[in-house]
């Protein structure tokens, strides 16, 4: 999940179309990954059919909620301060009600709720459509929590309202929680088991996206290789599945090939990838269709077999090179990126050399790379001891990602002299007259505005690059 983090965007409020029937108003912060903000979309949802409009000026709220994340300490610090905030707010608004929503607050709801008293509602990643009951309760001076996990919730009956968009790209959720016990992540505690959601909701979620004017999607799921539907259900029982269910399930390289025969037109992308579970039909399934895009994030954590044992990344690094070689044979201008963790718990110098080495195989286009932190609740915190020195963590960082950057700079001059299609996704950061897209590999592309729009397909010259960046001139549609 760390790499669907995005730094730039924690924290950002919602603002919707407001509607005069709506006599309440909802101000709401996201934190996390990718699947969070998605989440705050379907709560905004389900919040404006019981009257509220949104805000982003705290101090005309009617309720705050904070979606929440647990996966780095750093966010739950942030979350704690933002509480602190609201709830001084409150002393001047005594009507204000405060809420904590998804991973935090399934984790820490009696911390919450009871001891400290911060907040009015704890609600868990699976009860967002009890929100209605749960605001009433409030409403009426009682504290409300839900946080039961499900086995079957995917709001796939949810159209959600699509928030901060650029109105270019989207994220349709396809999976909800996490069978893979890596001993790290916090995810299986807090989201729950792993489900798959209707693929003709997520069809019809995409179709609706079009129409809408959107130009890429990306399938989005804890682990979206893994995604299984035969009726609905948890995907850990399958095997109790009929003989009908299993002759018309529907496995993740199908579900890709549905999509992308819906919309030939459309970007498709997918987020989060694990080793053991993408398969050689999905390698194969993205080469049949030109508008699968050339990129997988194919999170490793480490080079060390002894390491990834210890994570029960159920996964070795020769199976991993096995992995890369096909993509490379099968997709040979496909980009690969990593999520990479730092001084966990046993790492040794030799285990450290071997993630190096695994780096200069794979030679990434780029990478999200994290010195380990001790998540509470995880497998790790209970059973292992984090006896790697901070200051020998941030060595170990500092040299995955100075050799990440150089591995960076040599895929991204790959580019140069090509003439690629990039879709137009905004204005450029650094400068006003330039604007930013992305190529297939889903590497940034920045080039001369002249006269295209925000979601054009446009060819673009690649005539230099950073590590990171390609800049370019655009020569047509």
């Amino acid at each position: 999940m760390e790499n669907m983090i995005d730094e730039s965007v924690q924290g950002n409020t919602l603002s919707l179309e407001s509607s005069e029937d709506r006599s309440r108003k909802l101000y709401i912060e996201s934190y996390g990954c990718q699947m969070n903000f998605s989440d705050s979309e379907i709560v905004a949802s389900i919040l404006a059919k019981e009257g509220f409009n949104t805000t982003q000026e705290l101090e005309e709220a009617d309720l705050v909620l904070i979606n929440t994340c647990s996966i780095r300490e750093k966010a739950e610090l942030t979350v704690r301060k933002r509480l602190e905030k609201f709830n001084a707010v409150k002393k001047t608004r005594p009507h204000l009600k405060v809420g904590v929503l998804g991973c935090m607050a399934e984790r820490l709801k009696s911390q919450l709720l009871e001891e400290e008293k911060i907040v009015d509602m704890v609600v868990g990643p699976d009860a967002y459509k009890d929100l209605p009951n749960l605001v009433q309760e409030i409403d009426e001076g009682r504290n409300a929590v839900n946080v039961l996990l499900s086995k079957d919730e995917t709001y796939g009956d949810i159209s959600p309202v699509r928030l901060n968009s650029n109105g270019v790209t989207a994220f349709v959720s396809i999976t909800r929680g996490c069978d893979n016990m890596c001993t790290f992540c916090v995810v299986p505690f807090t989201r729950g088991r792993e489900r798959s959601r209707d693929p003709h909701s997520i069809l019809e979620e995409v179709n609706d996206l079009w129409q809408k004017g959107f130009k890429e999607v990306t399938l989005l799921g804890q682990n979206v290789d893994s995604y299984l539907w035969y009726g609905g259900g948890l995907k850990k029982d399958y095997d109790r599945a009929s003989e009908m269910q299993r002759a018309t399930a529907i496995n993740f390289a199908k579900l890709l090939e549905l999509v992308a025969m819906a919309r030939p037109k459309m970007r498709i992308r997918f987020s989060t990838s694990n080793p053991q579970d993408l398969t050689l039909d999905v390698i194969e399934t993205m080469a049949r269709y030109n508008n699968i895009c050339n990129y997988i994030h194919l999170p490793v954590q480490s080079g060390s077999n002894r390491i990834l044992k210890a994570m029960n990344r159920l996964h070795t690094r020769e199976e991993y090179f096995d992995l890369i070689d096909n993509i490379r044979r099968i997709i040979p201008e496909c980009a690969i990126s990593q999520d990479m963790i730092a001084g966990f718990p046993g790492e040794t110098e030799e285990d450290h050399r071997d993630t190096l080495s695994l780096m200069d195989y794979v030679k990434y286009d780029f990478g999200f790379m994290f010195a380990y932190s001790e998540r509470p609740g995880t497998l790790a915190a209970r059973k292992l001891t984090d006896d790697v020195p901070e200051k020998v963590k941030k060595r170990r960082l500092t040299e995955i990602i100075d050799l990440q950057r150089k591995h960076g700079h040599f895929r991204t001059q790959q580019h140069l002299g090509k003439v690629e299609e990039v879709l137009i996704e905004g204005t450029s950061k650094k400068s006003d007259d330039q604007w930013m897209g992305r190529n297939s590999q889903n590497t940034v592309v920045v080039f001369p505005k002249e006269n295209y729009q925000v979601g054009d397909f446009v060819m673009v010259k690649i005539e230099e690059c950073t590590s990171a960046t390609l800049l370019g001139t655009a020569i047509g549609y």
